[in-house]
């Protein structure tokens, strides 16, 4: 018999409901480090303990946090158009992007020791040291949303195009691929390097989860409810692909072969956003209500 635990840690948020964690990473200090993306924060939390708030320019936006080969903590600022840098005692670096009102948003630790990050409202990929030296890369496409982006098995730097409909590929000499979807208007979002040296992502506009070898072959799932708009997704440690349903509030989880499992997070209105495994091995959600979700399936 499966059972699902499910235990919400309030976050404090002092601008009101919605202002809670977006995006959220384990760090090398054996902590779950989090954004708030309204806030203007940065959180951190050692489960078991009340959450540390570091506090950035209120209107800077901070989205998707990653851990750096640097050890410490690598964020996008997605309204600030900076990278930014925080230490595990919480000293904080930022990089301004060097296309203006670039709209950093995507970041992932790079196969060559620097990050690489996508910029939503200029059509480029971003590469920045861990000096903070910033390198832009254009893509083939206009008005193609670029979003989540991580390092797949091959080496190469992998990252869904939202409003272009596809997800590309780029080597780290700059070279780009790009694969359509099958499904038209299927709006990809998260993006993950899976268990299986594959890539998964979220279609938050079909309501599905795709599948794409490092080859470009392509398969969709559609989840039990097609108006779920799932947002984020995790390679977890046990073989399945964990992801957000941001419009239902809940929690699912993808096999290898397809097979979908959904839970329903406490509360109404939670907004889960980003997803993670965490340091205690169980799947930690991001809700912009404002808490963080552990979730752990008994089987």
């Amino acid at each position: 018999m499966t059972r699902t635990v499910i235990t919400e840690h309030p976050v404090p948020a002092d601008s009101g409901s919605g202002t809670g964690p977006y995006g959220i990473t384990t760090g090398p200090d054996g902590a779950l480090w989090f954004t708030m993306a309204r806030a203007g924060c940065i959180g951190r939390l050692v489960p078991g303990q009340e959450p540390t708030i570091h506090r950035l320019d209120p209107e800077c936006g901070p989205t998707v946090i990653v851990s750096g080969p640097d050890g410490a903590l690598w964020f996008t600022e997605y309204q600030g158009h900076r990278i930014g840098r925080i230490t595990v005692d919480g000293e904080v670096t930022e990089f301004a992007t060097p296309t203006a009102q670039a709209g950093p948003y995507g970041l992932t630790a790079g196969p060559d020791g620097a990050l690489w990050f996508t910029e939503i409202n200029a059509d480029r990929i971003g590469r920045i040291t861990t000096s903070g030296e910033i390198t832009e890369y254009p893509l083939p496409l206009r008005g193609a949303f670029p979003s989540m982006i991580v390092t797949g098995s091959d080496g190469a730097l992998w990252f869904t195009l939202n409003q272009a409909n596809a997800i590309g590929r780029m080597a780290i000499d700059g070279t780009v691929t790009v694969h359509e979807l099958p499904t038209e208007a299927a709006g990809p979002v998260g993006l993950t390097a899976g268990t299986d040296d594959a890539l998964w992502f979220v279609e938050i506009m079909a309501g599905q989860i795709g599948r794409i070898t490092t080859e470009g072959r392509i398969t969709e799932y559609p989840l039990p409810d097609r108006a779920a708009k799932p947002h984020a997704i995790a390679a977890g440690a046990d073989g399945r692909q964990w992801f957000t349903e941001w419009g239902t509030g809940r929690v699912g989880s993808i096999t290898s072969d397809g097979v979908i499992e959904v839970h329903d997070l406490p509360g109404a209105n939670t907004e889960p956003h980003g997803i993670t495994i965490g340091p205690d091995g169980a799947v930690w959600a991001a809700l912009e209500s404002g808490a963080l979700a552990r979730v752990e399936v008994k089987r």
